[in-house]
C-alpha cells in the first residue's frame, strides 16, 4: 500500500519535532501540536485548545504558555539522571544541584522548581543582591545549598551571612582575592563562620557562543597563584576548614561533550590538590553549560548538543571519581548549575500571523502588444520560451530585463503600470524556474538564493526584542512551527517579521537537521483567519532579558496543569496579564495622571474654541484614558472561533508585493 505524500508523520518529520521535542511535544491526529508534560507517563495538551481558551477569556496575544508539570518533570529528570550515574559507577557521595535564578527569575517558576526539588535537596544559585534576597526567602530546606556567584560588595556578603545565621548552607564563591578578605572581615564582625567557595580559572575553554566564559582570560575566577594565596590567607585566619567548595564554569549551552570532560577533569584536579593542602572541602561545583538540543540534530553545532542528559551526568560523575581516586581524595558532593536544561522546554510562545507579503501572489496573463515598452515585450517572450533545458539561461535573461527596467524607470522612461507588470511577470517566472530545479541532486547557488528571495514574509503580532532577544542579539535558534493545520502540507516558505518599526525585527534563520534554514515551511494564510505559530524551548533567559523596544511590554502568560478529572485533561491554573500601555509608559518616566492632564488641557481648549462640543470632547478623553489601560500589542481577537477564524478587516488578508 502506497503511503500518502503527507500525513501526521510527515508533519513531525518536516519540523523535526521528535528531535528537539525530546518527547515533550508531538502532533496529534487532528493536526495540532500537543504538549506531553510528563512524556508518556501522563496526558497531552492540545496547544490550539489552550489558545482558544485564552481567547474565550479575552486574553491578549502574543501568549506564553507555561507547562508547570513539564517544569517539575525536568527538575526530577536532572536529579534522577545524576543519581543513576552515581549508582552505576559506585560514586561515594551525593548530588546537590542548584537552579541559577538568572536563567528565569519569575516567582512562579522558582516556586515550582523549589517545590519539585525538595525531595532531592535541590537548591538555588544567586548572582546578584536581588537574586540572593529572593533565594533566602524561597529557600526552606536546610540540607540544600544557596550558591552566591558574581562580584560582591559589602551588602551582598552581609546578606549571605544572614542566611548562615539562619542555619542555611550559603556558600560565598570568591571571584577575586579582595572578596575573600572582605568576607573574612564581615564574618568576624557578624560572629558567623562563613562557608566559602573558590572559582578556579581553568585553562580549559568552552565552546559555542559562550566560549569566552572560560579559559585563562575569563571574566571570573582565581588563577593558580591566587589559589595558593587564598589558601594561605584562610590558614592565617584559622579558617582553612571554611573552604567548602571548588567552582568552575566554561559557559552556557556547551555543545560538545569533550569540552565538559576536559574541564571537569581539570577542576577535579584542583579540588584534589586543595584538599591535600588541608582544606575540608565537600563540594565540587561544575557550573552551568548543560545544553539543550534546540535543533534536534544531536551535533556539536551551537544550537545543539552532541550528548544526552544521561551522558552528561555519566561523564561528570565518572571523571570526578577517577581523578579523586587517583589522588586518594574522598569523593565530593557534586553541584551543578544547569538551569537551561531545566526550564527551556516548559515555555512556548504563541504568536499570531495575520498577514503575509508575497512577491509572486499575482500572475497576470499579459499579451504583448506593439505599443508595450520593449522590456515588457521581452519578458513575455522569455517567459513563453521557458523549458527545462533553458531554465538557467532564462533566469539570467529575466534578471537582465529586471535590471534594465529599474534603470529605465529611474530615468523616467517607463511608467508605473509597465514596471508593475514586468516585476509581477519576473517573480512568477522566478517561481517557475525554482520549481523546475526541485528534486535535482545539484541546484545552483543562484537558484537557491532566488528561492530564498521568493519567500513570503509572515507578519506576526509580537516583538522579537521583547520575547526572543537571544535570537536577535546572539543568533540563537529556536524551533518554530505552526501549531495547527498540520493535516495538510505547508505550501509556502517564509520568514517572520514582527510589528516593531525596526528592520531587525525579523526571524530569517531556522533550525534544521543539516544546517540552518533561511525559510520555514508554512501554510497560506486564509483571509479572515489567524495563523498560529509556536516558538518552542523559550523558557531560559527570554522571559527576563527582553527589552521595551517600541514600548512593547511583557506578554500575557498562562500556567497550565494536567488534571485527569477535567474533561480536557488540563486546566489553566493562573493567568498573568501582559503589560498595559500605562505600565510601560511609567517605566520610561511617563506619568499617567500627567498625561491625562495634558490631554484634558487640549480638550478644554478645543471646547472653548468651538472645535469640539463638550459631549464629544469627553468621549475623546474617555477613549484616551481607556487606551492607557490597553495591551501594548495588536488586538486581533475580534471574537475568534474555535478554528482560529475571526471577522477580519480587509488588511488582515494576505497582501502582495510585486
Amino acid at each position: 500500500m502506497t503511503k500518502p505524500e503527507w500525513d501526521i508523520d510527515a508533519a513531525i518529520a518536516t519540523y523535526n519535532v521528535e528531535g528537539w521535542g525530546d518527547g515533550y511535544f508531538s502532533v496529534n491526529p487532528t493536526g495540532n501540536v500537543c504538549a506531553k508534560p510528563l512524556k508518556d507517563a501522563g496526558g497531552s495538551i492540545d496547544l490550539l485548545e489552550v489558545v482558544n481558551e485564552a481567547r474565550e477569556r479575552g486574553l491578549g496575544f502574543p501568549l506564553v504558555i507555561r507547562f508547570q508539570d513539564l517544569l517539575r518533570h525536568r527538575v526530577e529528570t536532572v536529579n534522577r539522571a545524576f543519581q543513576a550515574a552515581m549508582e552505576e559507577f559506585g560514586y561515594r557521595n551525593a548530588y546537590r544541584g542548584v537552579f541559577p535564578i538568572k536563567v528565569n527569575q519569575l516567582r512562579e517558576v522558582i516556586e515550582e522548581i523549589v517545590d519539585a526539588g525538595t525531595p532531592f535537596h535541590f537548591g538555588l544559585e544567586a548572582g546578584s543582591k536581588p537574586e540572593l534576597i529572593a533565594a533566602l526567602a524561597m529557600h526552606q530546606d536546610l540540607d540544600s545549598l544557596i550558591i552566591c556567584n558574581g562580584y560582591k560588595d559589602r551588602a551582598f556578603i552581609r546578606t549571605a551571612m544572614l542566611g548562615r545565621r539562619l542555619g542555611k548552607s550559603v556558600i560565598i564563591v570568591v571571584e577575586k582575592l579582595e572578596e575573600l578578605e572582605q568576607t573574612l572581615r564581615i564574618a568576624k564582625e557578624m560572629g558567623v563562620e562563613p562557608f566559602i567557595g573558590i572559582r578556579v580559572r581553568l585553562h580549559s575553554k568552552g565552546a559555542g557562543k559562550w566560549t569566552t566564559s572560560g579559559g585563562e582570560n575569563a571574566k571570573f575566577g582565581l588563577s593558580t597563584t591566587n589559589l595558593v594565596t587564598a589558601s594561605e590567607l584562610l590558614k592565617a585566619h584559622g579558617l582553612a576548614h571554611c573552604l567548602k567548595l571548588v567552582h568552575f564554569h566554561v559557559g552556557s549551552q556547551v555543545p560538545d561533550i569533550s569540552t565538559i570532560k576536559r574541564a571537569v577533569r581539570e577542576a577535579a584536579r584542583y579540588y584534589a590538590k586543595l584538599s591535600k593542602m588541608g582544606h575540608e572541602l565537600g563540594y565540587l561545583d561544575v557550573g552551568g553549560g548543560l545544553g539543550v538540543d534546540y535543533d534536534g540534530s544531536r551535533t556539536s553545532f551551537d544550537s545543539s548538543t552532541n550528548y544526552s542528559l544521561q551522558e552528561y551526568c555519566n561523564d561528570v560523575v565518572y571523571n570526578i571519581m577517577e581523578v579523586c581516586d587517583s589522588e586518594g581524595v574522598a569523593h565530593p558532593a557534586i553541584v551543578s548549575e544547569g538551569g537551561r536544561a531545566i526550564v527551556a522546554h516548559h515555555s512556548v510562545l504563541v504568536v499570531e500571523a495575520f498577514g503575509s507579503i508575497e512577491k509572486d501572489a499575482h500572475a497576470p496573463k499579459i499579451e504583448a502588444t506593439p505599443s508595450d515598452p520593449k522590456p515588457l515585450r521581452d519578458i513575455i517572450e522569455v517567459k513563453r520560451l521557458l523549458k527545462r533545458g533553458n531554465r538557467l539561461e532564462t533566469l539570467h535573461d529575466a534578471q537582465q530585463i529586471k535590471e534594465e527596467t529599474q534603470q529605465m524607470f529611474n530615468l523616467g522612461l517607463l511608467d508605473l503600470e509597465a514596471k508593475a507588470k514586468i516585476e509581477a511577470l519576473y517573480w512568477h517566472l522566478a517561481r517557475q524556474i525554482v520549481n523546475l530545479h526541485r528534486g535535482l541532486k545539484y541546484v545552483p547557488e543562484e537558484v537557491k538564493e532566488l528561492e530564498t528571495s521568493l519567500a513570503d514574509q509572515y507578519i506576526c503580532n509580537f516583538s522579537i526584542f521583547q520575547s526572543l532577544l537571544d535570537h536577535w542579539a546572539l543568533g540563537q535558534l529556536f524551533p518554530i512551527m505552526p501549531i495547527h493545520r498540520l493535516t495538510t502540507p505547508p505550501e509556502r516558505h517564509g520568514t517572520l517579521v514582527d510589528i516593531t518599526c525596526d528592520s531587525d525585527g525579523k526571524i530569517n534563520k531556522f533550525t534544521d537537521l543539516q544546517d540552518v534554514k533561511d525559510t520555514l515551511p508554512m501554510h497560506k494564510i486564509i483571509p479572515g483567519e489567524l495563523y498560529y505559530l509556536g516558538v518552542f524551548l523559550v523558557g531560559a533567559y527570554q522571559d527576563i532579558m527582553g527589552d521595551l523596544h517600541n514600548l512593547f511590554g511583557r506578554v500575557t502568560e498562562v500556567h497550565v496543569f494536567l488534571d485527569e478529572d477535567e474533561e480536557s485533561g488540563w486546566y489553566i491554573e493562573e493567568v498573568i496579564e501582559g503589560s498595559t500601555i500605562g505600565q510601560v509608559l511609567a517605566l520610561t518616566q511617563w506619568d499617567k495622571i500627567e498625561l491625562m492632564r495634558l490631554v484634558k488641557l487640549q480638550v478644554d481648549a478645543a471646547i472653548k474654541s468651538d472645535r469640539l462640543k463638550p459631549n464629544d470632547a469627553m468621549k475623546i478623553l474617555a477613549d484616551y484614558e481607556r487606551g492607557l489601560q490597553g495591551y501594548t500589542y495588536l488586538s486581533l481577537d475580534g471574537g475568534a472561533a474555535a478554528n482560529g477564524a475571526l471577522p477580519a478587516p480587509p488588511q488582515l488578508a494576505a497582501t502582495s508585493q510585486g
